[in-house]
């Protein structure tokens, strides 16, 4: 079984993510989406998988979240907004199949594992 992490190294909760994947010895792909930020079409499969809107894959204390004026911003806005700032996109992201948690806390891996 192959799982992807849309991973922040400076993030604890995504390294404690990972170190749980790891743990389990599961084959794990890592994205560091800050160097390699996802595209819209990218978000919309995420949205998709984890079958929440843009709006809650948000980090919402981001400075550039006030900046950008997103709190009033259309979903279309938000998928604009996140390749170009992928600071916004809340972490870890974490990918199984068809299915996907954003696994704060870490603990809710165990829904797609």
């Amino acid at each position: 079984m192959t799982i992807t992490i849309y991973h922040n190294p400076r993030c604890s909760k995504s390294r404690q993510a990972l170190a749980l994947l790891e743990s389990k010895n599961l084959d794990v792909t890592i994205i560091k989406y800050l160097e390699m930020p996802p595209s819209k079409d990218d978000l919309r499969v995420l949205s998709k998988k984890l079958g929440l809107p843009i709006s809650q894959m948000i980090r919402t204390k981001e400075n550039v979240y006030k900046d950008l004026r997103l709190k009033e911003a259309s979903e279309e806005t938000l998928y604009n907004a996140v390749p170009d700032n992928p600071i916004l996109l809340e972490r870890p992201i974490v990918i199984n199949g068809n299915e996907a948690v954003i696994a704060r806390p870490p603990e809710k891996l165990e829904e797609i594992l």
